[in-house]
Protein backbone atom coordinates (compact mmCIF):
# COMPACT_ATOMS: atom_id res chain seq x y z
CA UNK A 1 0.00 0.00 0.00
CA UNK A 2 1.32 3.70 -0.76
CA UNK A 3 0.86 6.05 1.50
CA UNK A 4 0.13 8.57 -1.13
CA UNK A 5 -2.64 6.94 -2.20
CA UNK A 6 -4.52 7.75 1.24
CA UNK A 7 -3.81 11.03 1.06
CA UNK A 8 -7.26 12.45 0.50
CA UNK A 9 -8.43 10.11 3.42
CA UNK A 10 -5.45 12.14 5.69
CA UNK A 11 -6.85 15.80 4.49
CA UNK A 12 -10.69 14.60 4.32
CA UNK A 13 -10.11 14.08 8.22
CA UNK A 14 -8.51 17.24 8.43
CA UNK A 15 -11.25 19.05 7.35
CA UNK A 16 -13.56 16.81 9.91
CA UNK A 17 -11.28 18.46 12.83
CA UNK A 18 -12.54 21.83 12.13
CA UNK A 19 -16.46 20.70 10.37
CA UNK A 20 -17.69 17.46 11.32
CA UNK A 21 -20.08 17.32 8.75
CA UNK A 22 -18.45 19.31 6.06
CA UNK A 23 -16.91 15.88 4.60
CA UNK A 24 -20.24 14.02 4.20
CA UNK A 25 -21.96 17.46 3.17
CA UNK A 26 -19.41 17.23 0.25
CA UNK A 27 -19.15 13.79 -0.70
CA UNK A 28 -22.68 14.26 -1.10
CA UNK A 29 -23.06 17.18 -2.95
CA UNK A 30 -20.45 15.64 -5.39
CA UNK A 31 -22.80 12.11 -5.78
CA UNK A 32 -25.59 14.09 -6.62
CA UNK A 33 -23.62 16.31 -9.22
CA UNK A 34 -22.97 12.75 -10.58
CA UNK A 35 -19.52 11.88 -9.47
CA UNK A 36 -18.74 8.70 -7.92
CA UNK A 37 -16.26 7.55 -4.85
CA UNK A 38 -13.25 5.80 -5.25
CA UNK A 39 -13.94 3.49 -2.01
CA UNK A 40 -17.06 1.61 -2.02
CA UNK A 41 -20.17 2.63 0.21
CA UNK A 42 -23.56 1.90 -0.30
CA UNK A 43 -24.46 4.69 1.95
CA UNK A 44 -23.24 7.37 0.22
CA UNK A 45 -26.28 6.70 -2.59
CA UNK A 46 -28.97 6.36 -0.65
CA UNK A 47 -31.03 9.73 -1.01
CA UNK A 48 -31.92 9.75 2.66
CA UNK A 49 -28.52 9.93 3.55
CA UNK A 50 -27.04 12.35 1.14
CA UNK A 51 -29.98 14.77 1.79
CA UNK A 52 -29.32 14.45 5.27
CA UNK A 53 -25.49 15.63 5.04
CA UNK A 54 -26.47 17.87 2.99
CA UNK A 55 -28.37 19.61 5.67
CA UNK A 56 -26.61 18.50 8.97
CA UNK A 57 -22.92 20.25 7.08
CA UNK A 58 -25.66 23.41 6.55
CA UNK A 59 -27.06 23.37 10.00
CA UNK A 60 -23.35 23.15 11.43
CA UNK A 61 -22.16 26.09 9.28
CA UNK A 62 -24.83 28.21 10.55
CA UNK A 63 -24.78 26.68 14.37
CA UNK A 64 -21.20 27.43 14.73
CA UNK A 65 -21.27 31.48 14.56
CA UNK A 66 -24.15 30.50 18.20
CA UNK A 67 -22.62 31.78 21.31
CA UNK A 68 -24.36 28.51 22.76
CA UNK A 69 -22.24 26.43 20.56
CA UNK A 70 -20.24 23.56 21.98
CA UNK A 71 -16.63 23.65 21.81
CA UNK A 72 -15.63 20.48 19.28
CA UNK A 73 -13.99 18.68 21.46
CA UNK A 74 -16.68 17.46 23.74
CA UNK A 75 -17.33 13.80 23.34
CA UNK A 76 -20.54 13.90 20.83
CA UNK A 77 -18.71 15.92 18.65
CA UNK A 78 -15.44 14.10 18.72
CA UNK A 79 -17.69 10.60 18.17
CA UNK A 80 -19.05 12.83 15.22
CA UNK A 81 -16.09 13.13 13.81
CA UNK A 82 -14.94 10.16 13.82
CA UNK A 83 -17.32 8.63 12.19
CA UNK A 84 -17.79 11.51 9.15
CA UNK A 85 -13.76 10.82 9.17
CA UNK A 86 -14.24 7.21 9.03
CA UNK A 87 -16.86 7.41 6.30
CA UNK A 88 -15.40 10.05 4.32
CA UNK A 89 -12.05 8.54 4.31
CA UNK A 90 -13.32 5.66 3.41
CA UNK A 91 -14.92 6.42 0.80
CA UNK A 92 -12.05 8.62 -0.95
CA UNK A 93 -9.81 5.52 -0.49
CA UNK A 94 -8.97 3.50 -3.27
CA UNK A 95 -11.38 0.31 -4.09
CA UNK A 96 -10.07 -2.20 -1.20
CA UNK A 97 -8.32 0.02 1.04
CA UNK A 98 -11.47 1.92 2.40
CA UNK A 99 -10.69 0.30 6.35
CA UNK A 100 -7.28 2.11 5.91
CA UNK A 101 -8.85 5.50 4.62
CA UNK A 102 -11.22 5.48 6.96
CA UNK A 103 -8.52 4.83 9.83
CA UNK A 104 -6.28 6.99 8.75
CA UNK A 105 -8.91 10.03 8.63
CA UNK A 106 -10.05 9.40 12.01
CA UNK A 107 -6.33 9.64 13.11
CA UNK A 108 -6.39 12.74 11.76
CA UNK A 109 -9.18 14.07 12.96
CA UNK A 110 -9.58 13.61 16.65
CA UNK A 111 -6.15 14.96 17.58
CA UNK A 112 -6.41 18.04 14.94
CA UNK A 113 -9.85 18.43 16.58
CA UNK A 114 -7.77 20.10 19.72
CA UNK A 115 -5.91 22.21 17.44
CA UNK A 116 -8.36 23.75 15.33
CA UNK A 117 -10.07 24.44 18.30
CA UNK A 118 -6.71 26.42 19.69
CA UNK A 119 -6.73 28.45 17.03
CA UNK A 120 -10.04 29.03 16.45
CA UNK A 121 -10.39 30.15 19.74
CA UNK A 122 -7.10 32.80 19.04
CA UNK A 123 -9.08 33.68 16.28
CA UNK A 124 -12.20 34.62 18.22
CA UNK A 125 -10.12 36.70 20.77
CA UNK A 126 -8.58 38.51 17.69
CA UNK A 127 -11.63 39.08 15.88
CA UNK A 128 -14.44 37.84 16.98
CA UNK A 129 -16.89 34.38 17.40
CA UNK A 130 -18.55 35.35 14.03
CA UNK A 131 -15.95 36.61 11.48
CA UNK A 132 -13.48 33.78 12.60
CA UNK A 133 -16.34 31.12 11.85
CA UNK A 134 -16.74 32.52 8.51
CA UNK A 135 -13.31 32.21 7.49
CA UNK A 136 -12.96 29.50 8.90
CA UNK A 137 -16.23 28.02 7.22
CA UNK A 138 -14.55 29.57 4.08
CA UNK A 139 -11.58 27.84 4.56
CA UNK A 140 -12.75 24.16 5.20
CA UNK A 141 -15.59 24.02 2.47
CA UNK A 142 -13.13 25.53 0.26
CA UNK A 143 -10.61 22.48 1.19
CA UNK A 144 -13.78 20.04 1.02
CA UNK A 145 -14.93 21.03 -2.32
CA UNK A 146 -10.80 20.42 -3.92
CA UNK A 147 -10.35 17.47 -1.74
CA UNK A 148 -13.35 15.68 -3.40
CA UNK A 149 -13.40 17.03 -6.59
CA UNK A 150 -9.50 15.96 -7.07
CA UNK A 151 -10.64 12.29 -6.15
CA UNK A 152 -14.36 11.69 -7.07
CA UNK A 153 -14.85 10.68 -10.90
CA UNK A 154 -17.79 11.67 -13.32
CA UNK A 155 -19.99 8.16 -13.18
Amino acid sequence: MDIRSLLASFLIGVVASARSMTPMAAISVARVAGRRTPGELFLLDRPLFKVGAMALGLGELLGDKMKTAPDRTVAPGLLARAMSAGIAGAALAPSGQERAGAAVAVAAAIPLSYATLAARKQAMARIGQTRSGLIEDVLIVSAAAAIVALVMKRD
